[in-house]
């Protein structure tokens, strides 16, 4: 199976604009997503598409792939859909967001199997059990599953309820890394926008609405995205205790 994994990056951002070529411990934020998405063993090859020229020539600067895109799309979706019209004959696109530089390698290859031996399995997300002091933040999306692992709803309130209390109830926070087939990509780009995305602010729920089924993978992976100047400066800390151990 020929897997691309792909981090769209845009160069502009509300809360922290530029945040692509912010450096940690010596290098731009998108060399980290780059180097550690490289580790992967699924992915044939690892390619940053962005729409400027200043991290189009970044990753060209450290020897990595990139691709420039188009600056008008209105989503991350939408760029990826560029990608895939000009790669033919990638089978499985994996999206890893540009403001991940502590991306699990591992998590992208769990991604990448769940297409084995599955022909009938578009798109694929991660979840991790949430934090309790997440539960009222809607800026970490929660997801609910059925029994096989597939999505029901993603949502920013807190589902499910807790009602009743039960000994095997979860809240699980949804982690924004997908894998899709490279034809669904393209139907999924093409799909008009519905109403529950259009309320939550949640593309996926996208695909829900036009009846398509998200397989949702747990991990124990806990995404740190950089949003802000604060996430950053936790991120850096982070690289620079292992870099010293």
């Amino acid at each position: 199976m020929n897997i691309l994994c792909v981090i769209p990056t845009r160069y502009a951002s509300t809360r922290l604009p530029g945040k692509a070529l912010a450096e940690i411990a010596g290098k731009p934020m998108i060399q980290h997503v780059y180097e550690r998405a490289c580790r992967a063993k699924r992915p044939r090859a690892v390619l940053v598409a962005t729409d400027h020229e200043l991290i189009y020539q970044a990753v060209k600067a450290f020897g990595g792939q990139v691709m420039l895109t188009s600056p008008d799309h209105p989503t991350g979706t939408d760029r990826l859909a560029e990608v895939a019209r000009a790669y033919p004959d990638v089978d499985v696109i994996v999206n890893v967001q540009g403001d991940e530089p502590l991306i699990a390698p591992e998590v992208i290859d769990e991604l990448a199997a769940a297409f084995d031996g599955a022909p009938d399995l578009a798109m694929a997300t991660l979840m991790t059990e949430m934090d309790e002091e997440e539960y009222n933040l809607p800026s970490a999306v929660k997801v609910v599953t059925d029994l096989n692992g597939y999505a029901l709803y993603f949502s920013r309130s807190l589902i499910p309820f807790p009602r009743v209390k039960h000994e095997a109830y979860n809240v699980y926070k949804h982690i924004g890394i997908y894998a899709y087939r490279r034809d669904f990509l393209l139907t999924f780009a093409a799909l008009p926008p519905t109403p529950l995305e259009r309320a939550e602010s949640l593309e996926q729920l996208r695909a829900l609405e036009h009846g398509y089924r998200i397989k949702v993978l747990k991990t124990d992976f806990k995404s740190i995205g950089v949003d802000t100047p604060e996430d950053l400066e936790r991120v850096r800390a982070i690289v620079e205790q292992r870099y010293e151990v």
